[in-house]
């Protein structure tokens, strides 16, 4: 495959990426799909994770993917971008899309390892799993800990790993690019009418 047609095809793919990364990021604020919980914590109560605040899916793996995704894909078209210094260019985007991709990964990560925010038995509200010695992802016994909001183990876990996934795979889009666009800068992008 050409280098121009490569940098097409992981453009597109990271559209949807950053897409799943900035909806999951919003829906976060939501827990329970409700509001109230989002407001509470405006008023300066504890409601919400500190990694939903840290907004890695909208920054992260959202617009520090989403602005190189656009260049990367115009790479692939003939006209301005698809020559060897809109190649080495998107060297330079797609590594921005790897830190961004990091970013958000390592804060789904964090998120995933420290458990949610919620309301205990004795209506306060804490991060019940943060100083547990064993790991309650894989003990789903242990989620009934967490009274309000309804099934926010279960909305957190889906939502950081959907993170997680989405980061992941930036991060294997964006790094090949940068492979790709070095091929691009060395060989050329495949066009006919390529400018110099």
């Amino acid at each position: 495959m050409c280098t121009g047609k490569c940098s097409k095809f992981i453009g597109i793919c990271l559209y949807p990426l950053a897409l799943l990364s900035i909806i999951c990021n919003i829906f976060l604020f939501f827990p329970d799909f409700q509001t109230i919980y989002s407001k509470e914590e405006a008023e300066g109560l504890y409601r919400l994770t500190d990694e939903i605040k840290y907004m890695g899916g909208v920054v992260g793996g959202g617009i520090l993917v989403l602005i190189p995704a656009i260049h990367i894909h115009s790479t692939g078209r003939q006209g301005c971008c698809s020559n060897r210094c809109g190649m080495f260019l998107s060297i330079i985007f797609a590594a921005v899309g790897v830190a961004g991709a990091l970013y958000s990964g390592i804060i789904a990560v964090v998120g995933l390892i420290r458990g949610p925010v919620c309301m205990l038995e004795n209506d306060t509200w804490s991060r019940p799993f943060l100083n547990s010695t064993e790991s309650y992802l894989g003990n789903s016994e242990t989620w009934e800990t967490c009274e309000e909001p309804e099934n926010i183990v279960v909305f957190n876990i889906a939502l950081f790993s959907a993170l997680l996934v989405a980061a992941c795979l930036e991060l294997l889009l964006c790094g090949f690019q940068v492979l790709n666009g070095l091929f691009g800068c060395i060989c050329g992008t495949c066009n006919h009418k390529e400018v110099a």
